[in-house]
């Protein structure tokens, strides 16, 4: 399992044919293949290589989206 900080999350932005990276209740996930996160945007709210975990307790949808990506890592504390 890869670990990644905030830091090196923030190398998966989904821009310039980058990997679309997001990280959510300590886990990252791909969302590179969905059309809803082109260039590494979602709905011109939110951006890839970011903790979304505190932003998407708004979002219109539940976690279950989210869990339908796969996961690449975990988000470490350190």
């Amino acid at each position: 399992m890869r670990y990644f900080s905030l830091e090196e999350l923030r190398n998966y932005d989904g821009v310039d044919g980058k990997p679309a990276y997001i990280g959510y209740k300590g886990a990252v996930y791909d969302v590179s293949g969905s059309f809803l996160w082109s260039n590494g945007k979602h709905q011109a709210l939110h951006r890839a290589g970011f903790d979304l975990t505190e932003e998407l307790k708004s979002a219109p949808h539940g976690e279950e989206f989210i869990m339908r990506f796969p996961v690449v890592g975990r988000l470490s504390d350190k």
